[in-house]
Protein backbone atom coordinates (compact mmCIF):
# COMPACT_ATOMS: atom_id res chain seq x y z
CA UNK A 1 0.00 0.00 0.00
CA UNK A 2 1.36 3.56 -0.55
CA UNK A 3 2.20 5.95 1.91
CA UNK A 4 -0.49 8.64 1.85
CA UNK A 5 -0.46 12.06 3.76
CA UNK A 6 -2.81 14.96 3.48
CA UNK A 7 -2.55 17.53 0.09
CA UNK A 8 -2.25 20.50 2.15
CA UNK A 9 -3.14 23.80 -0.08
CA UNK A 10 -6.16 26.26 0.59
CA UNK A 11 -8.40 26.54 -2.12
CA UNK A 12 -8.52 29.93 -3.19
CA UNK A 13 -11.81 32.15 -3.61
CA UNK A 14 -12.67 32.41 -7.66
CA UNK A 15 -11.03 35.85 -7.98
CA UNK A 16 -7.99 35.56 -6.47
CA UNK A 17 -7.52 32.58 -8.21
CA UNK A 18 -7.82 33.96 -11.50
CA UNK A 19 -5.74 37.11 -10.69
CA UNK A 20 -2.81 34.50 -9.67
CA UNK A 21 -3.47 33.13 -12.58
CA UNK A 22 -3.56 36.52 -15.01
CA UNK A 23 -0.19 37.77 -12.70
CA UNK A 24 1.55 34.29 -13.30
CA UNK A 25 0.90 34.29 -17.30
CA UNK A 26 2.05 38.40 -17.50
CA UNK A 27 5.32 37.34 -15.86
CA UNK A 28 5.71 34.68 -18.26
CA UNK A 29 4.52 37.09 -21.48
CA UNK A 30 7.80 39.11 -20.57
CA UNK A 31 10.43 36.16 -20.37
CA UNK A 32 12.80 36.52 -23.06
CA UNK A 33 15.36 34.08 -24.25
CA UNK A 34 19.04 36.03 -24.35
CA UNK A 35 21.65 35.84 -26.19
CA UNK A 36 23.69 38.58 -24.62
CA UNK A 37 25.03 37.87 -20.81
CA UNK A 38 26.51 40.03 -18.41
CA UNK A 39 29.60 38.47 -17.22
CA UNK A 40 28.48 38.99 -13.34
CA UNK A 41 28.44 36.44 -11.27
CA UNK A 42 25.52 34.73 -9.92
CA UNK A 43 25.35 33.18 -6.00
CA UNK A 44 25.82 29.46 -6.02
CA UNK A 45 22.59 28.95 -3.52
CA UNK A 46 20.85 31.03 -5.92
CA UNK A 47 21.44 28.66 -8.68
CA UNK A 48 20.56 25.72 -5.54
CA UNK A 49 17.30 27.22 -4.75
CA UNK A 50 16.78 26.97 -8.95
CA UNK A 51 17.11 23.04 -9.14
CA UNK A 52 15.51 22.77 -6.38
CA UNK A 53 12.34 23.88 -8.04
CA UNK A 54 12.82 21.98 -11.02
CA UNK A 55 13.37 19.09 -8.74
CA UNK A 56 9.62 19.18 -7.97
CA UNK A 57 8.60 18.32 -10.97
CA UNK A 58 6.40 15.50 -11.91
CA UNK A 59 8.03 12.41 -13.51
CA UNK A 60 7.32 9.32 -14.70
CA UNK A 61 6.66 6.32 -11.11
CA UNK A 62 8.43 9.27 -9.20
CA UNK A 63 11.80 8.16 -10.46
CA UNK A 64 13.22 11.74 -11.08
CA UNK A 65 15.23 11.13 -13.90
CA UNK A 66 17.34 14.18 -13.76
CA UNK A 67 20.37 15.30 -13.48
CA UNK A 68 22.12 18.94 -13.50
CA UNK A 69 25.12 19.91 -13.70
CA UNK A 70 26.16 23.60 -12.74
CA UNK A 71 29.32 24.88 -14.67
CA UNK A 72 31.11 27.86 -13.31
CA UNK A 73 34.63 27.24 -14.35
CA UNK A 74 35.77 29.37 -17.05
CA UNK A 75 38.12 26.67 -18.65
CA UNK A 76 35.06 24.15 -18.53
CA UNK A 77 33.13 26.83 -20.23
CA UNK A 78 35.52 27.42 -22.59
CA UNK A 79 35.87 23.96 -23.55
CA UNK A 80 32.08 23.27 -23.48
CA UNK A 81 31.92 26.59 -25.63
CA UNK A 82 34.71 25.26 -28.33
CA UNK A 83 33.24 21.93 -28.33
CA UNK A 84 29.27 23.27 -29.22
CA UNK A 85 30.89 25.83 -31.80
CA UNK A 86 32.37 22.38 -33.74
CA UNK A 87 28.74 20.93 -33.92
CA UNK A 88 27.03 24.27 -34.56
CA UNK A 89 29.76 25.25 -37.59
CA UNK A 90 28.74 21.82 -39.25
CA UNK A 91 25.05 22.16 -38.40
CA UNK A 92 24.70 25.42 -39.82
CA UNK A 93 27.06 24.67 -42.84
CA UNK A 94 26.44 21.39 -43.36
CA UNK A 95 23.05 19.76 -41.58
CA UNK A 96 20.39 22.12 -42.01
CA UNK A 97 18.33 22.08 -44.58
CA UNK A 98 17.29 24.55 -46.37
CA UNK A 99 14.02 25.54 -44.83
CA UNK A 100 15.50 25.16 -41.47
CA UNK A 101 17.86 28.11 -41.77
CA UNK A 102 15.38 30.12 -43.29
CA UNK A 103 12.92 29.73 -40.17
CA UNK A 104 16.52 30.57 -37.85
CA UNK A 105 16.97 33.54 -40.00
CA UNK A 106 15.06 36.23 -38.10
CA UNK A 107 16.12 34.90 -34.88
CA UNK A 108 20.06 36.07 -36.44
CA UNK A 109 21.63 32.90 -35.14
CA UNK A 110 24.67 31.72 -36.49
CA UNK A 111 27.20 29.00 -35.03
CA UNK A 112 29.10 31.01 -32.76
CA UNK A 113 28.29 31.03 -29.46
CA UNK A 114 30.13 33.24 -27.31
CA UNK A 115 27.66 33.21 -24.43
CA UNK A 116 28.32 29.66 -23.71
CA UNK A 117 31.75 31.27 -21.78
CA UNK A 118 30.46 35.16 -20.84
CA UNK A 119 26.85 34.04 -18.61
CA UNK A 120 28.40 33.21 -15.33
CA UNK A 121 26.90 29.60 -14.96
CA UNK A 122 25.78 26.79 -17.49
CA UNK A 123 23.39 24.44 -16.12
CA UNK A 124 23.49 21.67 -18.25
CA UNK A 125 20.81 18.93 -17.86
CA UNK A 126 21.06 15.74 -18.69
CA UNK A 127 18.71 12.76 -18.71
CA UNK A 128 18.77 9.50 -16.68
CA UNK A 129 17.77 6.14 -18.57
CA UNK A 130 18.36 3.63 -16.08
CA UNK A 131 20.17 3.38 -12.91
CA UNK A 132 22.53 0.07 -11.73
CA UNK A 133 22.64 -1.34 -8.77
CA UNK A 134 25.39 -3.57 -9.21
CA UNK A 135 24.71 -6.06 -12.32
CA UNK A 136 20.98 -5.21 -12.08
CA UNK A 137 19.46 -2.49 -14.43
CA UNK A 138 16.52 -0.47 -13.20
CA UNK A 139 15.23 1.35 -16.38
CA UNK A 140 13.64 4.78 -15.90
CA UNK A 141 10.04 5.33 -17.77
CA UNK A 142 8.72 8.63 -19.69
CA UNK A 143 12.65 9.88 -19.07
CA UNK A 144 12.25 12.72 -21.66
CA UNK A 145 8.82 13.92 -21.08
CA UNK A 146 9.58 14.49 -17.14
CA UNK A 147 12.97 16.00 -17.85
CA UNK A 148 10.80 18.37 -19.97
CA UNK A 149 8.46 19.07 -17.52
CA UNK A 150 11.13 19.56 -15.11
CA UNK A 151 13.53 21.86 -17.66
CA UNK A 152 9.90 24.03 -17.80
CA UNK A 153 9.58 24.73 -14.09
CA UNK A 154 13.18 25.45 -14.04
CA UNK A 155 13.18 28.27 -16.61
CA UNK A 156 9.75 29.53 -14.72
CA UNK A 157 11.82 30.15 -11.54
CA UNK A 158 14.83 31.66 -13.16
CA UNK A 159 12.64 34.43 -14.74
CA UNK A 160 10.91 34.61 -11.42
CA UNK A 161 14.63 35.27 -9.45
CA UNK A 162 15.14 38.31 -12.25
CA UNK A 163 17.36 35.86 -13.98
CA UNK A 164 17.59 35.59 -18.14
CA UNK A 165 18.60 32.12 -19.33
CA UNK A 166 19.20 30.71 -23.02
CA UNK A 167 17.78 26.83 -24.23
CA UNK A 168 20.56 25.58 -25.90
CA UNK A 169 20.99 22.33 -27.51
CA UNK A 170 23.76 21.50 -29.86
CA UNK A 171 23.81 18.35 -32.15
CA UNK A 172 24.63 15.71 -31.25
CA UNK A 173 25.79 16.36 -27.35
CA UNK A 174 27.78 13.30 -25.62
CA UNK A 175 31.10 16.45 -25.57
CA UNK A 176 29.24 16.92 -22.26
CA UNK A 177 28.97 13.97 -20.88
CA UNK A 178 32.61 13.40 -21.71
CA UNK A 179 34.19 17.35 -20.82
CA UNK A 180 31.50 16.60 -17.16
CA UNK A 181 32.75 13.24 -16.89
CA UNK A 182 29.11 12.29 -16.38
CA UNK A 183 28.58 8.08 -16.59
CA UNK A 184 27.26 6.28 -19.38
CA UNK A 185 23.66 6.21 -18.28
CA UNK A 186 23.60 10.01 -18.00
CA UNK A 187 22.45 11.89 -21.92
CA UNK A 188 22.91 15.33 -22.29
CA UNK A 189 19.43 16.83 -22.65
CA UNK A 190 20.01 20.82 -22.34
CA UNK A 191 22.44 23.62 -21.77
CA UNK A 192 20.98 26.42 -19.94
CA UNK A 193 23.39 29.89 -19.63
CA UNK A 194 21.66 31.49 -16.60
CA UNK A 195 22.53 34.79 -15.79
CA UNK A 196 21.90 38.97 -16.02
CA UNK A 197 21.10 40.42 -19.81
CA UNK A 198 24.04 42.79 -20.69
CA UNK A 199 22.90 46.20 -20.80
CA UNK A 200 23.32 46.43 -24.28
CA UNK A 201 20.76 42.91 -24.60
CA UNK A 202 18.49 43.05 -27.38
CA UNK A 203 16.07 40.51 -28.78
CA UNK A 204 14.32 39.86 -31.79
CA UNK A 205 10.88 41.21 -31.84
CA UNK A 206 8.32 38.34 -31.80
CA UNK A 207 5.04 37.68 -31.63
CA UNK A 208 2.61 34.94 -29.87
CA UNK A 209 0.26 32.71 -31.13
CA UNK A 210 -3.49 33.61 -30.47
CA UNK A 211 -5.34 32.06 -27.55
CA UNK A 212 -7.72 30.67 -30.11
CA UNK A 213 -4.80 29.05 -32.15
CA UNK A 214 -3.26 27.04 -29.30
CA UNK A 215 -6.61 26.53 -27.38
CA UNK A 216 -9.45 24.45 -28.65
CA UNK A 217 -12.49 23.44 -26.37
CA UNK A 218 -14.97 20.52 -25.83
CA UNK A 219 -18.10 21.46 -23.58
CA UNK A 220 -20.09 19.23 -24.69
CA UNK A 221 -22.13 18.48 -27.83
CA UNK A 222 -21.26 17.29 -31.19
CA UNK A 223 -17.26 18.23 -32.46
CA UNK A 224 -17.01 21.51 -34.45
CA UNK A 225 -16.72 20.19 -37.42
CA UNK A 226 -19.94 18.08 -37.27
CA UNK A 227 -22.23 21.02 -36.69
Amino acid sequence: MPDLIPYEQRRPDARDQLARARTFYEKCARRRSIRDFSPDPIPDELLEWLVRAAGTAPSGANQQPWRFVAVTDPALKREIRVAAEVEEREFYEHRAPPEWLEALSPLGTDWQKPFLEIAPALLVVFQIDYERDGKTIHKHYYVRESVGLAVGLLIAAIHEAGLVALTHTPSPMGFLGRILGRPENERPFLVLPVGYPAPEARVPRLTRKRLDAILTWNRGGPPPEAR
